[in-house]
């Protein structure tokens, strides 16, 4: 080691920190439970103590009172209709026609066409349930039994044994001339009903049943066009709707009955041709 580098180390020793003594140095639990006490705060800086105080609401301003009115969904007022809105209004007679039109598809297609029979005519028949002594019940056969068509023959599934009488009974009665036969040994709660062959009477009847269906449609359209037309008239009696509004009224009206009849009368043809082909 050179001369020179003596001196320099004796300068860095004598600036080096001197170790402390292991008695100086506290652990810190020491120091937490010597200081028992916390100090007291003081200034801003200050911990705030909890408050049950309610807090003071805010002034309703036009924003608040706007928000307010929204939150709360008052109910909106419903502004009267006049009597040229009255006659305008087409919706019920719509309705009609809607209403006329689906009798007329649901009978249309109970009707019996040659040599076949619908499933839901059979099961909208009524069954007596009971005794006289017992006390008698009426339900539809479709509640207590189950027809599954195969070929010409329907297969009436009843799910109870004491059930197989009063149903047999119920399409022996029936209008649609169908002749029940005993259940199989094999299956004793199938009651077979064969489907007599088409004759030239029974396709007659069909479209005879059909004719019928189709003039109480047209009549229900009718008769929503007769209430619609009176309260036409009472405007136009007390003129309260200007004559060229119900001349446009009357137009709209007379236009929703044509659609109505011309719609009863394709679903009729249709039927028909189809009961003539069976």
């Amino acid at each position: 080691m050179s001369r020179s580098a003596v001196p320099r180390i004796a300068l860095y020793l004598s600036h080096a920190p001197r170790p402390t003594r292991l008695g100086a140095i506290d652990s810190p639990c020491r120091k937490l439970t010597s200081r028992a006490q916390p100090a007291t705060l003081h200034g801003p800086s200050a911990v705030r103590t909890l408050s049950t105080t309610n807090s003071l609401l805010k002034k309703a301003g036009k924003a608040n009172k706007t928000k307010a009115r929204s939150d709360s969904s008052p109910p909106t007022t419903i502004t009267p209709s006049t009597p040229t809105d009255e006659a305008y209004d087409v919706s019920g007679i719509e309705a009609a026609v809607l209403t006329a039109i689906e009798h007329l598809t649901h009978d249309l297609s109970q009707l019996r066409s040659g040599g076949r029979v619908n499933p839901e005519i059979v099961e909208s028949l009524k069954v007596q349930l009971g005794t006289q002594r017992e006390g008698k019940q009426t339900v539809k056969l479709k509640d207590i039994a189950q027809v599954v068509p195969k070929g010409r023959l329907l297969n009436v599934m009843c799910g109870e044994q004491e059930h197989v009488k009063p149903v047999t009974s119920a399409i022996a009665a029936s209008p649609h001339s169908l002749s029940p036969q005993q259940p199989h040994q094999d299956t004793p709660l199938t009651i077979p009903v064969p489907v007599p062959p088409p004759t030239g009477e029974s396709r007659q009847k069909a479209l005879e049943a059909a004719q019928k269906i189709s003039e109480q449609a047209d009549r229900a359209i009718h008769d929503a066009r007769a209430a619609h037309n009176k309260m036409l008239r009472r405007f136009e009696k007390e003129r309260a709707v200007l004559p060229d509004d119900m001349k446009k009224a009357k137009k709209s009206m007379e236009e929703v009955i044509k659609k109505g009849h011309t719609e009863v009368k394709r679903i009729v043809e249709g039927a028909k041709k189809v009961l003539e082909s069976q």
